[in-house]
């Protein structure tokens, strides 16, 4: 019983393994976009200040975001902005994935205030 066990925790974390982004290639696929052009080379210090800072932002929020750039303004479910419903829908899932990766393992400057 204990094999079966072991062999079904280890077929979960291998599976969670696979699942997992590539960093790399987000860091590949958000300079491909030119994401940068607008939200500044660091991520941290967008050309306009109501455009987001994207460094360190939380990898599932990202993900959330650019799907929802994807659907466009579709009921509540989709967000509306010219410029980047034409990227997003240009990104495949994997390309989504990587980049939220990608942008999350960089030092970024949000705060939390309390």
């Amino acid at each position: 019983m204990k094999k079966i066990a072991f062999a079904v925790v280890a077929l979960f974390i291998s599976a969670g393994a696979f699942a997992g982004a590539n960093v790399e290639a987000g860091k590949a696929a958000a300079a491909k976009f030119n994401c940068a052009s607008c939200h500044g080379a660091n991520f941290n210090e967008p050309i306009d200040p109501s455009y987001p800072k994207l460094a360190g932002q939380h990898k599932d929020y990202l993900v959330q975001a650019l799907k929802s750039y994807q659907r466009g303004a579709v009921g509540t479910s989709g967000r509306s902005n010219a410029i980047m419903e034409a990227q997003a829908k240009a990104l495949s899932n994997a390309d989504i994935e990587n980049i939220a990766a990608y942008l999350n393992s960089l030092q970024g400057s949000l705060i939390l205030k309390k």
